[in-house]
């Protein structure tokens, strides 16, 4: 019909729950045609592919986006934009320049600042009050591009790693789609990272073995290392006489004095939780998985 209104097409690289969430709000939007979606490569997720059976959407795989056959095969839907949400691969010059306005990413980090990976984890570890979540132009590097859009949230002592990341899943969908509505509508801004700080910092990835716990940090050390690997994450572990003891929650004791003792050593037991010094006072072990009776005395490596 003449004088329609030309949808705006996306190319949908995604995964997990954010991935879900964001493409729930796009696909209700009128004015977006989502051309194709590809999924993390051997992904375990078949939510986004009921979505392309659902509503007649292309599902693409690739082992290599950067690749030729992929770049060549994309190419022929003509999108206006590449949206990223939780992707695993690094898009490379070609394919974000394929699109007419380029390709943008979704990223649960205060950008310039936790770049990288594990961002919520490493948050709480390092105490911060506030964590961000940023919508961001893809360029060659590693979370560096421009600035769409940014918001904060607070932390609070009642905050884990689980209760972050549910706020990111439905914060990071409401922001992505906000930046892309502001596309369509051509109001999007863009602020240089560098604006913000020259250099901002990088977060690496936690691996196997990151979850040991360090008995010989302060108790509000503890209480974040605890928080920010809790349940769905890989959960902290410590040893007693060479046996794995898995903890999924700490909590600090009001008031707890100060004083020299030996790090890791249970000081006594209350109502089943455990009471453990730390370097500068101790901690109380709520939620733990051992597989013998742990007494007053024990000491965690």
């Amino acid at each position: 019909m003449n004088g329609e209104k030309k949808k705006f097409k996306i190319g949908y690289f995604a995964d997990g729950p954010w991935g879900h969430n964001a493409f729930k709000l796009l696909v209700a939007d009128p004015d977006i045609d989502i051309r194709f979606i590809c999924p993390r490569h051997k992904t375990n997720d078949d939510t986004l592919k009921g979505f392309c059976e659902k509503f007649n959407i292309e599902y693409v795989e690739s082992q290599n986006i950067n690749s030729k056959e992929f770049i060549s095969y994309v190419e022929k839907f003509s999108c206006d934009l590449f949206v990223s949400m939780s992707f695993e691969q690094i898009f490379k010059k070609e394919i974000i320049e394929l699109p007419r306005l380029t390709t943008i990413n979704c990223h649960a980090g205060k950008l310039p600042f936790y770049r990288g990976r594990n961002i919520l984890n490493w948050a709480l570890i390092n105490d911060e009050k506030e964590f961000g979540i940023t919508v961001h132009y893809v360029d060659e590097g590693i979370d560096t591009g421009d600035i769409i859009l940014q918001k904060t949230y607070l932390i609070t002592d009642e905050d884990t790693y689980e209760s972050l990341l549910h706020i990111a899943y439905t914060e990071c969908a409401g922001l992505l789609y906000q930046s892309v509505r502001n596309l369509i509508d051509g109001t999007a801004l863009r602020k240089k990272q560098e604006l913000i700080h020259p250099i901002g910092f990088y977060c690496g990835q936690r691996i196997e073995g990151d979850e040991l716990l360090n008995w010989r940090q302060t108790s509000r050390e503890i209480f974040n290392f605890v928080r920010a690997i809790c349940v769905p994450g890989p959960v902290a572990r410590s040893y007693i006489d060479g046996r794995e003891i898995k903890i999924n929650k700490v909590n600090m004791v009001s008031d707890a004095p100060q004083y020299r003792g030996i790090p890791g050593q249970v000081l006594a037991k209350q109502n089943g939780n455990l009471i453990v010094k730390t370097l500068d006072s101790f901690v109380e072990i709520v939620d733990y998985n051992a597989p013998f009776n742990i007494r007053v005395g024990h000491r965690f490596k």
